[in-house]
């Protein structure tokens, strides 16, 4: 059953039912077609930002919908009901444009936001390295300066988009001054020296592409840096608790999927003469599904209703990821629980539920990260 939901206005309403026509109309009905071929879809990102849905929670100055969290992560878990990949993809161009929506100066703003935002371009966040996951303070890809430009060498991995997206929020080493070091470049993907990698081969979300990206001798302008030197790693956390939010809301549109497709089939399986749904075995398990939704979805929303009202947000983004993608793991093994035989077979959609629910646990912050960033704040408290 879809969600029921209490949106703080008719525009909001109408924004998010637009969002799941485009949905069920558009992106469902080639999910499984193109996860299976591990085919990046590209156009539909494109038919979201002709939707207006690519720039939902920046200014309208600059093409965005100027929308509250609130209403843009009911938006992003339409989506990824639908689609897991083209919603985490929404949600890594979302957070791809933040470092500038944020910290950029005017001039940068009103020269490079609209294009992001108005749905030509597709971005990516380059944050990550081989050695440098949690860590990220430890990043060793380094921009070294020369006149006007900065010259880049070094690896980033596990980036969403890489040799997909038009742009790269990347964070680059520029001193060696630990995390004090590291500064925000906003690159373009046709940088010369700048390359993407084979895709990784993953588990799941297949049809998103996940690869290395390769700097080598890359000329980056100065005046694309977003901030002072040194800024880097501050613009990254603080984009990381709002991306949290977006995965939170992703993995809740994920298991959402899940639980309607297992009580569909609980309906229409019949033993020993009765629906499935009928027996208290099985009741149960979706009545405890369904609760885990809700739940997630309640989390997710409070810390974006906090974040909307300039309130401190960031224990809750994590509590909100942790929980929602932590749920979102039960929820789909416990469809598949519900498919029994069936469930295990591709003739179904809950087996790859089941394994995209696994790296929303991972990544934006592993569920160990968030925990310690939970139980930091409790301590400081």
């Amino acid at each position: 059953m879809p969600a029921e939901r209490l949106l703080p206005t008719t525009e909001a309403h109408d924004l998010v039912a637009l969002a799941a026509e485009i949905a069920r109309d558009e992106l469902a009905p080639l999910a499984s077609k193109y996860e299976e071929a591990a085919q990046f879809p590209r156009e539909q990102f494109r038919l979201l930002g002709k939707s207006g849905l690519l720039g939902l929670p920046y200014g309208e100055h600059w093409g965005g919908g100027e929308v509250p969290y609130e209403v843009y992560l009911q938006v992003l878990e339409e989506i990824a009901t639908a689609w897991m990949s083209v919603g985490v993809g929404l949600s890594v161009h979302t957070m791809s444009c933040y470092a500038l929506a944020h910290h950029g100066t005017e001039a940068q703003q009103d020269r490079w936001l609209p294009g992001m935002l108005e749905g030509d371009l597709l971005g990516a966040y380059a944050l990550s390295e081989t050695q440098a996951g949690s860590d990220a303070a430890a990043l060793s890809t380094r921009a070294r300066a020369d006149g006007d430009q900065y010259v880049v060498d070094g690896t980033k991995a596990w980036i969403t988009h890489a040799g997909e997206a038009d742009f790269y929020t990347t964070m680059v080493r520029t001193s060696d001054e630990g995390g004090h070091g590291i500064s925000c470049l906003l690159v373009d993907a046709e940088t010369p020296g700048l390359s993407a990698a084979t895709p990784e081969r993953k588990m799941g979300l297949t049809g998103s592409t996940t690869a290395q990206l390769l700097f080598e001798g890359a000329r980056v302008d100065v005046d694309r840096r977003i901030g002072a030197e040194g800024e880097g790693l501050k613009i990254a956390l603080s984009s990381l608790s709002s991306g949290r939010l977006g995965i939170a809301a992703c993995a809740v549109g994920l298991a959402q999927a899940a639980l309607d497709e297992a009580v569909a089939y609980a309906k229409g399986r019949t033993q020993f003469g009765r629906p499935i749904i009928e027996f208290q075995g099985l009741e149960f398990l979706l009545a405890d599904m369904a609760a885990t939704v809700e739940s997630s979805r309640a989390t997710y929303l409070d810390a974006a209703r906090r974040r909307d009202r300039g309130m401190p947000f960031q224990r809750q983004a994590s509590i909100a990821k942790l929980v929602a993608t932590d749920g979102a793991m039960r929820v789909t093994t416990d469809a598949v629980q519900v498919l029994g035989g069936a469930g295990y077979t591709k003739d179904f959609p809950v087996e790859r539920y089941m394994r995209e629910a696994k790296v929303p646990q991972i990544f934006e912050g592993t569920n160990q990260i968030q925990r310690l960033v939970i139980a930091r704040e409790l301590r400081n408290a």
